[in-house]
């Protein structure tokens, strides 16, 4: 071995602690371990999304009879050495426990297949929550351990706390192994198959993959298996309960409290060299103070960076007489989040070619409104709404070719400036249920309880010399956050001015830029 390459006496692994410099005495050891006030043994009430919950858990029985289901929530992840990201569990976890905000890190969800009709619920499957419970105040591990310690990240519901808030069986993560293995092999010789969410916890791909080796399962099918089990679970969130619909109203209306704090923010942005970072630092402390955390990062683009689709860079100037595209969402404790675009005027009035491309997207927008009705296919909200944008661009004479060639398949001029899509669904991720099979997508039919967006835009780069001058640098784009019901679509994100005129009339109701 390399003389540079040895521990040299301590594990790597044991390094971070160096800056600890917490005492190992046994003085000490023996002080902390008692006169501590016993953790609390009160039960809470059972959440109001318990019934939700296992009612979708029963969904994913019905799909999987007889196989068991892995749902793991996913580790800590680090950010930089021995510091985490704040803590989210993946989404078809959440989903199915109820579990928001940070709980339970590392958890499993195990689907136990029992005789039809038996199960939870009369179900398929009895379900238990596999999680590390924090250890006693009398251990080590409540003031040694950094990442899962008491002393260190604060309290965390007990088994039977969680047991009675999500009205669902609990048991130790140390029981994990055995739970997901026993039995486990081909089913033609009488093993119990099993299905994963992957690549959410290597821990826990790895114990299935061992397993399946072991028992001589075929990998590249198991595979398959695992993969149906992904889309079935986005398939699954397609269609929003009476519940989530609850979330989903918290989560914009949080978010319309944001883009308030915004431009209540906008005399300090124009005057800071970062504006853009102004914008999005008031709209983030909206999103803590009211929510979990942004449901995505904020796009907080000024002048020609509003034709940067995905600009979060976030460090250009805010600059009277150029426009501001935000697209944010405040993203609830349940961690369902909403997505607004607004494309606000700097000092608080658009200039005329401003409110002109400015109005093209906003009758685009209208127009795939009108298009969302139940019984008619998700896609043809995007037609409707392409197509005033592409009758637009023509009037303007910016298509090079005809409308009808342009609007062709084979033609898509228009899409030049406007490249995305016009719609997606909306949930516990910004771009929600995207593994769903296509026919239930795309080509699916809109139907009650979907909640999806609505966002045209028109981004015409500096850069750009296939327009003319005064368009360049101009990027709008206008998002609404859409639920189906039986009567049609409902506009969410109402509140939040869309009119040119609204626009400008709200903003001069927070403060004067123009100094009238």
């Amino acid at each position: 071995m390399n003389p540079t390459d040895s521990p040299e006496g301590q594990p790597l692994s044991a390094r971070n602690e160096n800056r600890s410099q917490r005492p190992d005495s046994d003085a000490f050891k023996a002080f902390m371990a008692g006169d501590w006030e016993p953790a609390s043994d009160d039960l809470p009430a059972a959440s109001a999304v318990a019934a939700h919950a296992a009612r979708r858990r029963r969904a994913v029985s019905e799909r999987f009879p007889g196989e068991r289901i892995v749902i793991p929530a996913g580790p800590f992840k680090v950010r930089s050495n021995d510091t985490d990201y704040r803590y989210r569990p993946h989404s078809g976890f959440a989903h199915l426990t109820g579990l928001g905000l940070d709980h339970e890190p590392d958890a499993v969800l195990v689907l136990e297949p029992v005789d039809p009709g038996t199960g939870d619920d009369g179900g398929h499957h009895a379900a238990t929550l596999y999680f590390r419970e924090l250890a006693g105040r009398d251990s080590a591990e409540f003031y040694a351990d950094a990442r899962y310690g008491e002393f260190w990240i604060g309290q965390r519901l007990s088994m039977a706390q969680v047991r009675a808030q999500l009205a669902l069986e609990t048991a130790d993560l140390a029981e994990l192994e055995v739970a997901i293995t026993k039995d486990a092999g081909v089913v033609e010789i009488g093993g119990t198959s099993i299905r994963l969410l992957r690549e959410v916890d290597l821990n826990a791909d790895a114990l299935v993959d061992t397993s399946r080796i072991n028992t001589g399962v075929d990998l590249e099918r198991a595979d398959a298996l695992d993969a149906v089990l992904a889309e079935v679970l986005s398939e699954l969130r397609l269609i929003k309960d009476a519940w989530e619909v609850e979330q989903m109203e918290a989560a914009v209306a949080a978010t319309v409290n944001g883009f308030h704090d915004v431009v209540r923010a906008l005399p300090r942005a124009i005057s800071h060299a970062r504006g853009e970072r102004v914008v999005e630092g008031a709209f983030f402390a909206r999103a803590r103070e009211e929510g979990n955390d942004l449901g995505y990062d904020t796009i907080a683009a000024s002048g020609n960076n509003a034709t940067t689709l995905h600009w979060i860079r976030n460090t250009g100037q805010v600059r009277s007489g150029e426009l501001l595209l935000l697209d944010a969402g405040v993203e609830a404790e349940s961690l369902y989040t909403a997505d607004i675009t607004r494309t606000l005027p700097v000092n608080g009035r658009y200039t005329d070619v401003q409110r002109k491309v400015y109005q093209a997207v906003l009758d685009a927008a209208d127009a795939g409104f009108a298009a969302a009705r139940p019984g008619r296919k998700f896609r043809e909200i995007h037609v409707a709404a392409i197509t005033v944008l592409a009758e637009n661009l023509d009037a303007w004479g910016l298509l090079p070719v005809p409308l009808d060639e342009a609007l062709a398949p084979e033609g898509q001029h228009h899409r030049r400036w406007m490249p995305h899509g016009t719609s997606h669904h909306l949930g516990m991720d910004v771009h929600d249920c995207a593994q769903a099979k296509r026919d239930l997508y795309l080509d699916g039919i809109l139907t009650e309880g979907m909640v999806f967006t609505i966002e045209p835009g028109l981004y015409f780069k500096a850069e750009d010399l296939a327009v003319p001058e005064e368009y360049r640098g101009i990027g709008v784009r206008i998002e609404d956050d859409i639920l189906m019901t039986a009567d049609g679509p409902v506009n969410l994100s109402a509140a939040l001015p869309r009119a040119p005129e609204d626009v400008e009339t709200w903003m001069s109701g927070i403060w004067s830029p123009t100094g009238e």
